[in-house]
């Protein structure tokens, strides 16, 4: 029991240094392209729309630090 805890805490910790080292991640949906892969009629990737969920950077904000920042935004709204 001691040692998944430990295991977790561990995680939670590695998961929390990532975040705030790199907050950004590569967006799922374009894969960290900025735009969907469509293939053409000879079969080969083409080019396709730009992707709606990151606007075409590629970039989307990872979850821990989405939660970082709501929660020190209602550190700085309670101290103020």
């Amino acid at each position: 029991m001691t040692v998944l805890l430990s295991i977790a805490l561990l995680a939670a910790l590695a998961y929390g240094l990532r975040c705030w080292l790199s907050p950004f991640g590569a967006c799922r949906r374009c894969h960290g392209l900025g735009y969907r892969l469509r293939t053409s009629r000879s079969g080969r990737p083409r080019r396709g729309k730009p992707c709606r969920r990151c606007r075409a950077s590629g970039l989307r904000l990872r979850v821990g630090r989405r939660l970082t920042n709501y929660a020190r935004g209602i550190h700085r709204d309670g101290t103020r």
